[in-house]
């Protein structure tokens, strides 16, 4: 990235590094190195309470929620989503990997390594697995769609019983 600011409201930038401050998130650019970068973000972010990542793309809650279960390889999560949802979400591998990314990056969830599937021979999986951060979001995204059901159901705009 150049030194340039983003455009977005909020950015601003350092003399060591680049700090750069997109929808208050925090992503620390130096040339120290990917570790280093990684647990600024992750100090960063641990402070936040879960509601500040409110509200989630209905994609990243799926996958949150598919996680719930245990951990999980891509192919599994989508396989889950999909049944989950009986069909109506369908998440495409850009989905899929573009979301697990950022949810890496923002501390909510994990690898769990790489090993193999016996269900597809001897490929290795990369394996994710919720942290304890990440439970706390999909505990507070669980909240706040529960409140706007009940809301709606308050309207009758859905019936009374769950569908």
């Amino acid at each position: 990235m150049s030194d340039t600011n983003l455009g977005t409201t909020g950015s601003r930038t350092t003399v060591a590094g680049r700090l750069r401050t997109i929808s208050s998130v925090d992503i620390w650019e130096s040339s120290f190195g990917s570790l280093q970068e990684e647990a600024i973000v992750r100090k960063r972010q641990a402070g936040r309470p879960p509601e500040e990542y409110l509200p989630l793309p209905p994609a990243t809650f799926h996958i949150l929620l598919a996680l719930a279960d245990g951990e999980l390889h891509g192919y599994a999560i989508m396989k889950g989503v999909a049944a989950r949802s009986e069909g109506t979400v369908r998440l495409g591998p850009g989905t899929l990997y573009g979301s697990l990314k950022r949810l890496l990056e923002a501390g909510l969830v994990e690898e769990g390594g790489e090993r193999s599937d016996p269900e597809r021979g001897d490929e290795r999986r990369r394996y994710y697995r919720l942290t304890q951060l990440g439970l706390s979001v999909a505990r507070a995204e669980a909240r706040r769609l529960d409140v706007m059901v009940r809301a709606a159901r308050r309207k009758k705009l859905i019936g009374i019983r769950p569908a």
